[in-house]
């Protein structure tokens, strides 16, 4: 009986091991998973690949949108929009107007195309100038892969992003409430409008959200829905097949993933893969702690020698379990450390490795006030005026010159004073 108890507990253990990055076996063209709180990789597959993006290109457009653009603002639908429009849509009619919280809520729930096109030509005046702000602020959020043509993610040949460009504009955007919410909603309505009299309904695109249909994960049927998952955004176009960005967050950690040019159940399936990898493998642990005490720090010149120095904050890694011993600290101090030093002042930093890779910095600052000696500000004084001391200096050996030249000219003279016969 023991044997066989053995034995089903070794089968169980065996079977139900975690999946490790080597074989996730997705089947995306292009992957990642980043945590969300340090940006730290935590997996890849061919992240800086040059692919469609399709509607995951949306949630650039919804940032600009909200920084932006007020949500009571009333966008109105004209005729290039309706003109331009093709794929998904939620049939907006030239005059029609709908606020532009609404239209983003269209434009990432059922993510309609019409919405994105609407909300471009209201933020910039013109499309091509919106797709223009696009571009600029994929340059500053790091992205170096993405050239932005349209603000919907239609297919264009020069429209194109990477998986590692698009987990930096989800995880900016899931910084913001108003679009962690929208992409959050599994159902939504518009009400009837200028020109519509019914109520418009959608349901969001994103089967992580909602969805019980069964996909293929590791051996097993389950179901789409992602316990966690509260966004982000789908793509589909027949070039770029299927794409899917999203975020989950289980006790405590949470996670962006990303997949590009993937299959109709394989998008899903990946995901998965990717999410429980992250939250199976990796825990956001505390390196650091905020004042923990580094060292004391000798100080130049200081009514102190010495000044003790602390962490300015926390230092937190998603790291890999059992890796904790393999962390290591190397100290940089600044090169001249000299008095006066202010507490809070940054007196250098640690910077942390590991398997001898840097994965991330802490400065030191100094605990307290450190006053610069009076004897050493006397000193500092005087030797600030040298040349004054020099002058001086000059003009004392000019006068015992002088002195010592008067004093030989008197001796001479009275040495040559005639003797008086008497």
């Amino acid at each position: 009986m023991k044997k066989i108890v053995f034995l089903l507990v070794f089968i169980l253990l065996f079977t139900y091991t975690t999946a490790f990055a080597d074989n996730l076996s997705l089947e995306g063209e292009a992957a990642i998973l980043m945590d969300f709180d340090t940006k730290e990789i935590l997996y890849e597959k061919n992240m800086d690949m040059r692919l469609y993006p399709a509607s995951t290109t949306k949630i650039a457009t919804a940032i600009l949108a909200l920084e932006l653009g007020k949500l009571n603002e009333i966008v109105t639908v004209d005729q290039e929009i309706v003109d331009l429009t093709e794929g998904s849509h939620i049939a907006l009619e030239p005059g029609e107007k709908l606020t532009l919280e609404q239209m983003l809520n269209a434009l990432l729930i059922p993510s309609a195309n019409d919405a994105a096109l609407s909300i471009a030509k209201h933020i910039s005046g013109s499309i091509d100038g919106f797709v223009n702000l696009m571009n600029e602020k994929a340059k500053v959020l790091g992205a170096t892969n993405t050239n932005f043509v349209n603000p919907n993610g239609l297919h264009e040949d020069d429209h194109y992003s990477s998986a590692h460009d698009i987990a930096l504009f989800a995880q900016y955007a899931m910084q913001n409430e108003t679009f962690k919410n929208i992409v959050n909603t599994v159902t939504y309505e518009i009400p009837p409008t200028n020109l519509k009299e019914e109520t418009r309904y959608f349901k969001n695109t994103n089967r992580l959200l909602s969805d019980h249909t069964k996909i293929y994960v590791d051996d097993n049927y389950i179901p789409t829905k992602y316990e966690g998952a509260s966004g982000v955004k789908t793509g589909t176009t027949s070039q770029a097949q299927f794409c899917l960005s999203s975020y989950a967050e289980k006790n405590g950690q949470r996670l962006i993933a990303v997949v590009l040019k993937s299959s109709v159940h394989g998008v899903y399936s990946d995901t998965h893969k990717l999410l429980n990898y992250g939250f199976n493998n990796f825990d956001n642990t505390i390196i650091a702690f905020k004042n923990e005490f580094i060292e004391n720090i000798e100080i130049k010149d200081g009514v102190q020698t010495y000044v003790a120095g602390v962490l300015n904050e926390d230092f937190v890694y998603p790291l890999l379990n059992g890796n904790m011993d393999k962390i290591e600290m190397k100290l940089n101090l600044r090169e001249s450390l000299v008095a006066p030093i202010n507490k809070g002042d940054t007196l250098g930093n640690v910077v942390y490795n590991l398997d001898g890779e840097p994965i991330g910095e802490k400065e030191i600052i100094s605990t307290m006030d450190v006053e610069l000696d009076p004897m050493t500000k006397t000193s500092n004084k005087i030797l600030s005026k040298w040349y004054l001391i020099v002058f001086a200096a000059f003009i004392i050996l000019r006068v015992v010159v002088l002195k010592k030249r008067s004093r030989k000219r008197a001796n001479r003279k009275s040495y040559n004073v005639p003797y008086e016969m008497k």
